[in-house]
């Protein structure tokens, strides 16, 4: 029932990418990778971690928000776990259906995928592409590998009305039933698999802080939309800054957002300023501004602030700043990060505005995916007259401006969350801890090339992202084995080429065929 010829996964790779390229649009090849996926996992992860560079965009952002906007249409197996409001008091049980050990879990609840909202059950396609970087990207074993979805309902009324829609058609939880259900979810996870890592997946404002500081310390999780987020843009702040010429303790940064992954950046880079600055918290927290919908974060405007967004609330504004440029003609800053999800919102007259005060500037138009970008890397160069240091969530092409081409980088969660994964499992960590993140940070921005930075560059090559994870993952367990918080028995000597000899890497196994049965 099969040709007769045996090939080699090399030319069946060769085969895969043909008719991946053959393919007419991103969608059509995100929905091809799926595929494969299902029907030879090995020789889907061979493809990725052989052409990362080019796959990345496909099977991760930012083709992953079209792909979650159609999950349902485009459904075609299911993959992964689903755990709904409607099994509860049963998911304990449930947990047992998942025949392998687990190492990772990545899980969400859908309530804010990317920079799209309230995706419900669509949202899976989030955790499925998360799980094949962890694997392609940090070396962990697909068997251990798992992706969840907590189906709390939708306020989605797109959703809600759409006959394709796989998850449950109601509104979503109350608070009260909707942590309890969030808490036996999570305790079900912590007794089948008790060192798993959990990774918690663009859960909305209202929820991600307040599940990561009533579990960061009980077991081993984190949230990358916090922390991964924070890291990769400290990374490329401190790179950024090697460019501009400019100390840490100068800079002067305004964000655009007031989200998670906004208050994860900011807490992070301000830890950064205060450890290599020596100066305290508060004073490294007085270089940043933040501005939400309402205008900048003060603590004289009317309403009240929700508690994640207090410590950023300023008492020195000298009048009420409703507008991105009232705070740019005002403030003067030196770094504009953009993470609210407002396309276009670093328009000309915002660039043109931060350059008038700044030489270098800044920016960083962070919000995926591409269409939700404050502006593209061509409208960045163009409007500050090729001055800027640029980056964003999505990737974009290099660009040439007045004769000279230039590189943007682009802040991508990837380079952080494999590493940090992988080191927290092989070190056995009890939690992940402020200082791991730190160094995770400090471990990206230290390894990008000399010559990357002389270039404009301020991330290492995504291509060389094993590499990467494997040195991120190598300062995550010293880091561990530091604060204690390790309960691997020894410390290997080669920390890096002792977390490379662990990584999974896809191969067939060999069989004798001529062996008696």
């Amino acid at each position: 029932m099969l040709p007769s010829k045996i090939e080699s996964m090399e030319l069946q790779a060769q085969r895969c990418l043909f008719q991946i390229r053959t393919c007419h649009t991103d969608l059509e090849r995100y929905v091809y990778l799926q595929s494969l996926k299902d029907r030879n996992e090995t020789l889907f992860y061979f493809v990725l971690i052989s052409n990362l560079k080019e796959l990345l965009p496909i099977v991760y952002t930012p083709t992953v928000g079209e792909a979650c906007l159609k999950f349902g249409a485009l459904w075609r197996t299911t993959s992964g776990m689903y755990f709904s409001r409607e099994d509860k008091g049963y998911f304990r049980e449930i947990v047992n259906n998942w025949k392998n050990d687990v190492d990772i879990i990545v899980v969400t609840d859908g309530s804010r995928i990317l920079g799209l909202g309230d995706l419900g059950a669509n949202g899976m396609g989030i955790p499925l592409g998360k799980i094949s970087l962890y694997v392609a990207a940090g070396g962990f074993h697909p068997d251990k590998s798992l992706p969840a979805l907590l189906d709390v309902g939708t306020n989605n009324p797109k959703l809600l009305d759409d006959p394709f829609y796989l998850g449950t058609a109601q509104k979503r939880l109350e608070p009260e039933q909707y942590y309890a259900l969030l808490d036996e979810f999570l305790m079900a996870v912590k007794d089948r698999w008790p060192n798993c890592l959990v990774q918690f997946e663009d859960f909305s404002n209202d929820h991600c802080f307040d599940i990561l500081t009533k579990y960061r310390h009980k077991m081993l999780c984190f949230n990358d939309d916090i922390q991964g987020t924070g890291a990769v843009i400290s990374a490329g702040f401190l790179n950024a800054s090697k460019i501009v010429g400019s100390r840490l303790r100068d800079q002067k940064i305004v964000f655009l957002g007031a989200g998670s992954a906004s208050v994860g950046v900011a807490d992070l880079i301000v830890k950064i300023i205060s450890l290599t600055e020596n100066i305290s918290v508060e004073e490294a927290r007085k270089q940043c501004w933040m501005i939400d919908s309402s205008g900048l974060l003060t603590t004289t405007r009317g309403g009240q602030l929700q508690d994640f967004k207090k410590n950023y609330a300023r008492s020195d504004a000298p009048f009420e700043m409703k507008t991105l440029i009232d705070v740019i003609k005002e403030v003067k800053p030196t770094c504009l990060i953009g993470l609210c999800g407002q396309a276009k919102a670093f328009d000309e007259a915002a660039l043109r505005e931060l350059t008038k005060h700044c030489e270098k500037p800044i920016v960083f138009a962070l919000s995926n995916p591409t269409s939700k970008a404050e502006c593209t890397a061509e409208e960045a160069y163009k409007f500050t007259d090729g001055k800027c240091v640029f980056a964003s969530g999505s990737p974009f092409d290099p660009v040439e401006y007045k004769g000279k081409t230039y590189y943007p980088g682009q802040g991508n969660n990837m380079y952080i969350f494999p590493g940090l994964g992988f080191g927290a499992i092989l070190a056995k960590s009890k939690e992940v801890t402020d200082l791991m993140i730190v160094r995770a940070a400090k471990t990206l921005a230290d390894i990008t090339p000399k010559e990357s930075l002389e270039g404009g560059k301020i991330y290492p090559e995504i291509g060389d992202i094993r590499n990467i994870s494997a040195q991120v993952a190598a300062a995550v367990i010293q880091c561990a084995f530091e604060e204690n918080v390790a309960k691997l028995s020894e410390k290997p000597s080669d920390l890096v080429n002792w977390v490379k000899s662990k990584m999974y890497f896809p191969k067939y196994e060999n069989y004798n065929v001529n062996s008696s049965l």
